[in-house]
């Protein structure tokens, strides 16, 4: 199977229809969502992400199932109050209750990676 026929699969089972479609960025500036959050494993380095960009673990990006690539985003840990920007450059994740994926070095700044999922609060800032 392709990717992009597992990709729409994973849209109908993750029940993405409840998010209202936006065109652009700014239009979903101020849109909030909680859930769990979780990084790419090393293997994904230097692959390309559905945006055609190759995955870097050293910058701070992250997958969304529907955000505008290019989407700035701010994620905050729950539990300690910290945040990092990150901006959308893949889909993704398609696991129940996870609401973002988040390169290695941003999800460093705000857990200890030996955490590996952990509770977030993300918001479009632009």
């Amino acid at each position: 199977m392709t990717r992009y026929f597992l990709i729409c699969i994973a849209f109908v089972i993750s029940g993405c229809g409840t998010i209202s479609p936006r065109s652009d960025a700014k239009n979903w500036a101020g849109y909030k969502e909680s859930g769990k959050a979780s990084y790419y494993a090393n293997s994904h380095q230097s692959k390309k992400t559905a945006s055609g960009e190759l995955y870097k673990q050293e910058l701070k990006t992250g997958a969304h199932k529907v955000l505008p690539f290019g989407s700035l985003v701010k994620v905050t840990n729950v539990d300690n109050a910290k945040t990092v920007i990150v901006k959308i450059n893949d889909r993704g994740p398609f696991v129940k209750g996870r609401v973002i994926d988040l390169s290695k070095s941003a999800f460093s700044e705000i857990s200890s990676i030996s955490n590996g999922v952990i509770d977030v609060q993300i918001e479009v800032i632009e």
